[in-house]
């Protein structure tokens, strides 16, 4: 049995990838959509996995990479180390990461904070945050597959990053949709490369359905 750990983008909650969990379909896989630990602030609803809030002087937006020491520390140590490995006897290898976003990040740091190989980790428009070391130094790479995806631009996963997450990551695969922006698979097409990735990486005897890429 594998498990799906699933983190939501900036602002969302838990509901909205349970939904998600149930569409996929992933056979011999449980799936925990996880919800960010801060609430935003200003009663805007939705909650974040960054440690701080800022906002861009350009733009008015929410920034994204604002530390992911609390929420790392929360998936490695109370989800995957404590609940997973030591109280239900799952191996890291049958562990895998699927974030938006921010959530995302929060996925790709807490895969570093870990040391050792997990499953695989999916991001979806989120690059290694700037925080997290690249292992420039002659530290051995993360063996965790990674699969990155965005847009072709207005995009967050751009050269600089994708150079950033090879120098952490031994297996770093990308995507780039053919299409502005770095928001979720639109249609079948566009979830092909993740239920692949799923194909390959998950522990199942089954396989993965062949409908299982229909988003309903």
């Amino acid at each position: 049995m594998n498990v799906l750990i699933m983190l939501h983008g900036l602002g969302d909650t838990k509901e909205s990838f349970a939904k998600l969990a149930g569409q996929m379909q992933l056979p011999e896989t449980v799936s925990i959509s996880v919800q960010g630990p801060q609430p935003l602030p200003f009663g805007l609803g939705g909650f974040a996995w960054g440690d701080d809030f800022t906002f861009s002087e350009s733009s008015g937006t929410m920034d994204y990479d604002t530390g992911f020491e609390r929420s790392s520390r929360i998936i490695k140590e109370e989800i995957i180390e404590k609940a997973l490995i030591q109280s239900c006897g799952y191996k890291p290898r049958n562990i895998l990461l699927f974030g938006f976003g921010q959530g995302g990040m929060a996925a790709l740091a807490s895969s570093i904070a870990l040391e050792t190989e997990l499953g695989g980790v999916v991001s979806i428009g989120g690059p290694q945050p700037s925080s997290i070391s690249s292992h420039g130094d002659g530290t051995p790479k993360n063996q965790t597959p990674i699969l990155v995806l965005g847009g072709s631009s207005n995009t967050l996963i751009h050269q600089s990053a994708l150079t950033h997450l090879k120098k952490a990551f031994h297996h770093v695969e990308y995507v780039k949709w053919s299409r502005s922006g770095d928001s979720m698979p639109r249609s079948t097409e566009e979830m092909k490369p993740i239920m692949k990735f799923f194909a390959r990486r998950l522990q199942s005897r089954s396989g993965i359905p062949e409908d299982a890429t229909e988003l309903g």
